[in-house]
């Protein structure tokens, strides 16, 4: 016979939103809660972030770090209980570095995923590890959920399983799928947090190179955003943060993408050029090869010159003519990579898009079933790199979960 299990409430994923929203639940009514997590434990995503040490949100927390159709979703943020209060009510001290980034002090990111599992486990919540669920079938009294190894009957449900990004740690769109086929209205998805391709030619030669610049999203002479940071070049692809946080533009400008690198921001277009003038003064006698050494790392100096003059890079600098010295500058001002598309889904540490804001209430209980909640990833609501995610999972969990818990009360106290 399979295996059925009861629950007044489930959590259907044991990452950072759904053990966020078990919490909520029991800290607001106390009740038997499970939480089913596809994986053998909970939490693997949650160790993943931030490099191991898990950066748990920002101390600057703004609308212009998110996208998405919840329309509430900075309200959903903003009456959140503070996150470090949230985890020093569970044991658990935060810091913050220099750009408001938040950390475990610990510097681990199991610190992060004890507090949280430590607190459940003295509240009385049971994690449900290996459940796979295919179906989701709604119910007079609630819902099943299904899988091959058994089911999770429950009166309520909490939907916190993630979308696509990072397949490895559980999150692969299977319940996005299946929300699909309930009738559930989806953004149009996209890797975001993820490395932007481009073609090789594009980048012959800059594979390995990291460089601070200031990149701007372009579409059609139009810039969608700038950032600052370090880019790095692999062969074939563009990464580091200040990509990662423009990766979302591929959804609405896919195929007329171009991400336009300033790698001397702090100087004007004309500035650069009179500088390049006396530059080639001092090294007169110079190989092309040599002639922005000290300004640039050698081998994108070198590929910046290819790109400039088409010479061969052993000729003197002395054969650069004024108007080389103006297309040198304006490439070191406006490199220009055309993007091809995103990195696969396992590069990918977020997912852009999800179920659409309207299926949900103010409450993130769902317009369409009654009694079943909506959290984190799978929504449609996407933050940027520095703990944005991360606080949209804490702050949706805990609202999904309270929410979730007071109307299962309400119920039972008629």
């Amino acid at each position: 016979m399979r295996k059925v299990e009861t629950a007044d409430i489930a959590v259907l994923g044991g990452g950072a939103s759904g053990l966020a929203a078990a919490v909520s639940v029991l800290e607001t009514y106390n009740c038997r809660l499970i939480v089913a997590e596809r994986l053998d434990r909970v939490g693997k995503k949650l160790l993943a972030t931030g490099n191991g040490r898990c950066n748990l949100s920002n101390r600057s927390l703004s609308a212009e770090a998110y996208s998405g159709s919840v329309k509430n979703m900075m309200q959903i943020i903003g009456t959140s209980a503070d996150t470090e209060d949230f985890f020093m009510s569970m044991g658990m001290l935060c810091v913050s570095d220099s750009e408001g980034r938040i950390y475990p002090r610990s510097n681990s990111a199991s610190s992060v995923l004890d507090a949280l599992r430590i607190k459940l486990k003295e509240l009385g919540g049971e994690e449900l590890c290996g459940f796979d669920v295919k179906n989701i079938r709604t119910e007079s009294d609630g819902f099943t959920l299904v899988s091959d190894s058994g089911e999770i009957e429950c009166k309520r449900l909490i939907i916190a399983a993630g979308g696509y990004a990072s397949p490895v740690f559980g999150t692969d769109g299977t319940v996005m799928r299946i929300l699909r086929n309930m009738g559930y209205k989806t953004s149009k998805i996209c890797p975001a947090a993820a490395p932007l391709r481009v073609s090789q030619e594009q980048i012959r030669g800059l594979k390995g190179v990291r460089a601070k610049c200031t990149v701007k999203a372009v579409s059609d002479g139009m810039i969608l955003r700038e950032e600052s940071g370090e880019i790095q070049f692999t062969d074939n692809a563009l990464s580091g943060i200040c990509v990662f946080n423009l990766a979302k533009y591929l959804s609405g400008y896919e195929g007329r993408l171009i991400l336009s690198a300033d790698f001397c921001p702090d100087m004007s277009e004309n500035k650069l050029t009179e500088f390049l003038c006396l530059a080639q003064s001092a090294r007169y006698n110079c190989s092309l090869d040599d002639f922005l050494t000290g300004l640039l790392t050698k081998k994108l100096a070198s590929y910046i010159m290819k790109r400039s003059v088409g010479r061969l890079l052993t000729e003197s600098v002395s054969e650069l003519k004024y108007a080389d010295l103006k297309r040198i500058s304006h490439n070191i001002k406006n490199l220009d990579f055309n993007i091809s598309g995103a990195s696969p889904w396992q590069n990918a540490q977020v997912t852009f898009g999800g179920i659409h804001g309207s299926c949900v209430d103010k409450r993130l209980e769902s317009k369409l079933h009654k009694g079943m909640y909506l959290c984190g990833e799978i929504l449609d609501v996407t933050g940027d790199c520095g703990g944005f995610n991360l606080q949209w999972a804490w702050s949706s969990g805990r609202l999904a979960g309270s929410s979730c818990a007071e109307s299962l009360r309400a119920e039972e106290l008629k």
